[in-house]
């Protein structure tokens, strides 16, 4: 069984499980997102249609919409950027985000288990159970640093 074959398997199975029919519209959806994770819709789109010339858009948004309430799929929305896909669910993990770039990379949970944090409550709050605490770090990547001419600086003496 190839790589691909197993992935679709894994997708059919947890679709059924959810009461969802097995479609080669979810197929190539789920198989989109999983090679090309951090993807927005658009990017989703043509990836997909690469498997699925037919694919419409409005079917992708319908499909990424449906496997995100599902849980099969995780969304996110780094600052002004369209919401990203992966399909890395249920460990909650976090994001770095090079401010660049755009590049994102996963970031497993800072410190513990989930939620990973432990928020302070002061008196006047209503504390809550929390379960997930969504970190986003910013920053520059590697890449993008060893890009940058940092400017040169004379010294002098005296």
């Amino acid at each position: 069984m190839t790589d691909h074959t197993a992935e679709q398997a894994e997708w059919a199975a947890a679709l059924h499980a959810h009461g969802r029919r097995v479609t080669k519209q979810r197929l190539a959806v789920l198989a989109a997102v999983q090679h090309h994770p951090h993807s927005p819709a658009e990017g989703i789109l043509a990836a997909a249609r690469k498997e699925l010339p037919e694919l419409t858009a409005q079917s992708v948004y319908v499909v990424l919409s449906d496997l995100t309430d599902l849980q099969m799929l995780r969304r996110f929305e780094p600052p002004h950027s369209p919401a990203l896909y992966e399909t890395r669910v249920g460990d909650n993990h976090h994001h770095a985000v090079c401010i660049s770039c755009g590049k994102v990379e996963d970031v497993d949970c800072a410190v513990g288990h989930a939620p990973c944090l432990t928020p302070h409550w002061d008196e006047n709050s209503k504390p809550m159970t929390i379960q997930i605490a969504d970190v986003l770090y910013q920053g520059i990547c590697q890449d993008c640093q060893s890009k940058q001419q940092l400017p040169v600086t004379s010294v002098t003496q005296k």
